[in-house]
């Protein structure tokens, strides 16, 4: 952690998505190293609200415009200057991108490469962290995806990943390529929980918002197989290839982020876990499974290339997370709970493990 917060301290940090779920568990980790951070948002995306819970408009500036306004973006850059960049602005719920399909592909799509044509004549160093989705792949039968696998998602969410990936990799090559002093890395990371997620028609959030009234959650893909991993395990990589990549000669790489394979579960025994770890109440649920569904059943990540290339590995046990989302949620739900406390011992333990 001495390296870290040495690194970042008073670094210029822009943060797209801030407000969001990880983007304020981004931000909030990075303030505690210290960093000048500053955030881009279209808007506080739930309620309750990650961002609000820790008075993040308190630690941060940030800007609320939507990321596809090319001329904001432009202008913001050149006032900030930042050093490194993380974006993880994004439409980033599978149900709204079927709602919503033209919102999805201009923000996941067009919004990447905005924020590109703003940087690609950047003087000075910058590492800019692309933040993508493990849905970006074509889905097979298998569900095993390497870096080097098919793009291609077939709903309207990974397609627009998948789009976003192609678009980065057009718009480096054919411009940024050529500054020497930009380094740039698309992550695509595995299923993100934690403390904190309200998200609509996800499964932790609808979890407990159930269970707190009581209701009995109906699981729609009960066996739906998936890399599931705490988010300080990406917050944790997005920072450590950050400041592995800042000056160095790697330029343009993609990565998986994600487990091992003994951490994938079905979802219905990720609720069992949950279960197993929840303090209070037990949590009612009911299959209602569906038989067309347009996600995928498996999905793997091979995290290979990341540990040989950068050493980098997720530190966390399946258990270690299920601890991690019942513990906040648990403080969360009690009364005079110290969320501010719990989240910030989370990251200290997190980080603890490097």
């Amino acid at each position: 952690m001495s390296d870290l917060n040495k690194f970042y301290k008073k670094k210029k940090i822009l943060v797209t998505g801030n407000t969001g779920f990880k983007g304020a568990w981004l931000s909030e980790t990075l303030i505690s190293f210290n960093a000048n951070v500053v955030g881009l948002s279209k808007d506080i995306p739930t309620k309750p609200s990650m961002y609000n819970i820790l008075n993040l408009n308190k630690k941060m500036k940030t800007y609320f415009f939507d990321i596809k306004n090319l001329n904001k973006i432009k202008e913001l850059i050149k006032k900030e200057k930042p050093d490194i960049i993380f974006h993880c602005a994004a439409q980033s719920l599978v149900l709204k991108s079927l709602q919503k399909p033209i919102e999805t592909f201009n923000t996941n799509s067009i919004g990447s490469i905005n924020l590109l044509e703003s940087i690609k004549n950047y003087k000075k160093n910058l590492a800019i962290i692309m933040v993508t989705s493990d849905k970006c792949y074509y889905p097979t039968k298998k569900g095993y995806y390497r870096e080097n696998s098919l793009l291609g998602g077939i709903e309207p969410y990974g397609a627009s990943k998948a789009m976003a990936e192609i678009a980065i990799k057009s718009y480096y090559e054919s411009y940024i390529k050529r500054n020497k002093k930009i380094n740039l890395v698309t992550v695509r990371a595995g299923n993100v929980i934690g403390g904190g997620d309200w998200s609509r028609n996800r499964l932790l959030p609808d979890l407990f918002k159930n269970w707190k009234k009581n209701k009995i959650i109906k699981i729609r893909s009960p066996k739906a197989n998936r890399p599931w991993q705490h988010v300080l395990e990406p917050v944790g990589a997005y920072i450590f290839i950050a400041k592995k990549i800042f000056k160095s000669k790697i330029f343009f790489k993609n990565y998986n982020i994600g487990p091992k394979g003994t951490s994938n579960l079905t979802v219905i025994n990720l609720i069992h876990l949950i279960n197993r770890n929840w303090k209070l109440r037990k949590i009612k649920f009911k299959i209602f499974e569906k038989k067309r569904t347009v996600e995928a059943t498996n999905l793997n990540l091979n995290v290979a290339k990341i540990k040989k290339e950068l050493g980098w590995e997720n530190k966390l046990k399946i258990n270690e997370t299920i601890k991690f989302v019942c513990e906040w949620y648990g403080v969360y739900f009690k009364k005079n709970g110290d969320i501010k406390k719990i989240t910030s011992d989370q990251i200290k333990k997190y980080f603890m493990l490097w």
